[in-house]
């Protein structure tokens, strides 16, 4: 199959761009050496600090790479609920000596300033997070002759982006790892969503734009299923977290197949949006009590989690999963490629045996 990003690497793997440093230079550089498409993370970043990582990657390879923005978030906190949050925080903050951070802080994570460095100086691949830009914003990156791909998890969204004039589609399901990237984020709204399978298919009937599918998927099997259920592509990062390349701290990559972990669930505990992670101490204390207010509880909570890591507590930070986290497997990052590329030929042979007998 070929599409605008397919067409960019050999193999139809893609390596999600997760923020807070694990998608760092050294692993999205093995994957693309590798044959996959190997991704930035520029969320939670300075624009000057997504150009220096920029410039990292193009010093290791010449292969295509994308670079992920996340979208600025209309406010949709209720002040008085995140005063509430605060306080029911005091605990953590005392427990880890640490204070709690300035839910004003900010919340458009510099996205204008990337896009000026990115169109000034283009990569093969940006992807969006969070939303999906204004038709303009994506003319511009067509004209710089960069794919752009939209991140959605509905049909409705899929319409939109399709509309907007993105290139391709990353379909979310359920099971992904890290935050959902719904385009809104409506407090009366509950932790749910739609498994991948079947979001593929509704997209499939609604749009007629390529899409990579995200969500669980960790071998070889799974990404065969995907493509034969109509992806281009597969979009994994659980899968990568434990690879030597991946920026993720030693207890988050340990807390993959650690037996005190054995669920995922969407929660709000750390950011304020719905995002899937191990269910720890942290999660079940305060996961039921934690407002729609992104990014303002991911501003207050941000010291605690780097206290937590400071101090060797993974029941305090967040260890974001995706539900096939015990299938984790600690390879180098290329080797990972190859494996899963392997792994999707034999899968997609062995349909078309059984199909001709």
């Amino acid at each position: 199959m070929s599409s605008p990003l397919t067409d960019l690497c050999r193999y139809p793997i893609v390596q999600a761009p997760m923020a807070g440093g694990v998608s760092r230079p050294e692993l999205a550089a093995a994957v693309s050496e590798a044959g996959g498409m190997g991704f930035l993370a520029a969320g939670y970043k300075t624009a000057d600090g997504m150009y220096n990582e920029i410039e990292q990657l193009r010093r290791m390879t010449r292969r295509p790479f994308g670079v992920n923005l996340f979208m600025p978030q209309p406010s949709v906190a209720d002040p008085s609920a995140v005063e509430v949050y605060r306080s029911q925080l005091a605990g953590e903050a005392s427990w880890y000596e640490t204070p709690l951070g300035d839910p004003d802080a900010g919340g458009d994570d510099g996205y204008d300033a990337k896009v000026a460095i990115l169109l000034d100086d283009p990569v093969p691949v940006v992807s969006f997070t969070f939303g999906c830009p204004a038709r303009e914003i994506l003319d511009a990156f067509a004209a710089a002759g960069t794919c752009t791909v939209v991140t959605v998890t509905s049909a409705q969204e899929a319409r939109n982006a399709q509309w907007a004039g993105a290139d391709v589609l990353c379909v979310q399901g359920t099971e992904a790892g890290g935050h959902q990237s719904t385009h809104r984020d409506d407090p009366q709204g509950g932790l749910s969503g739609t498994g991948l399978l079947a979001l593929i298919a509704e997209i499939r009937e609604s749009v007629r734009l390529p899409v990579i599918a995200t969500g669980g998927l960790m071998r070889g099997a799974q990404i065969a299923a995907v493509l034969t259920a109509g992806a281009d592509a597969a979009q994994l990062g659980t899968a990568f977290l434990p690879c030597p390349e991946s920026g993720a701290h030693p207890l988050h990559k340990d807390a993959l197949t650690n037996p005190l972990f054995v669920t995922t669930a969407l929660t709000r505990a750390f950011s304020g949006r719905p995002a899937r992670g191990l269910v720890n101490r942290f999660v079940r204390e305060h996961g039921p009590y934690a407002p729609a207010a992104y990014p303002q509880v991911h501003q207050l909570t941000s010291g605690l989690r780097r206290a937590a890591a400071a101090a060797g507590d993974a029941q305090g930070m967040a260890l974001w999963a995706g539900q096939g986290h015990r299938l984790a497997r600690e390879l180098p990052a290329g080797e990972l490629v190859g494996l899963l590329a392997a792994e999707t030929d034999a899968a997609r042979a062995a349909v078309s045996v059984r199909s001709a007998q």
